[in-house]
């Protein structure tokens, strides 16, 4: 069973809650993951500023923090997902996208990472961003890599 909670923080993102959490149990099955709590947070400029600077060190906003807090001893694995409701709607903005795609994005590179995933090489990130394209295409949220390069 993948249980996944959503928390907003932020208010001024449409979030489909129920989709969002269609998309959480798909990713996690599609690799590999059958058994899981995944917590998705929804937060602002501030809160993720904050966040990223008392578990990263790093100054300034992000659009997504992802932790494994799974325990060796459990067979769930335990994700907890932040991304930055107020960064999406900028950027969706900005790109002509809906702010539900954007969310969407985040919550799927912030899993992703969590499922051994990275994009620290640009090798590295043209295969996360291909499979984040595929995973967003088929929930009908449209590419995002593949549009800006276009």
């Amino acid at each position: 069973m993948i249980v996944v909670q959503i928390q907003k923080h932020f208010a001024d993102v449409p979030a489909d809650a129920p989709k969002l959490r269609t998309l959480v149990r798909t990713i996690c099955k599609q690799f590999g993951v059958s058994k899981a709590v995944v917590s998705v947070g929804i937060v602002d400029d501030d809160e993720m500023r904050e966040l990223n600077k008392r578990f990263l060190g790093r100054t300034g906003v992000t659009d997504c923090l992802s932790f494994d807090l799974s325990d060796e001893t459990e067979p769930a694995r335990v994700f907890d997902l932040i991304v930055n409701g107020e960064l999406a709607a900028r950027e969706a903005a900005r790109r002509g996208r809906s702010a539900r795609a954007e969310l969407a994005l985040y919550v799927v590179h912030g899993l992703l990472h969590q499922l051994g995933f990275d994009d620290a090489t640009a090798e590295h990130a043209k295969r996360m961003h291909r499979i984040e394209d595929e995973i967003l295409q088929h929930f009908g949220y449209g590419s995002v890599y593949n549009a800006d390069s276009g």
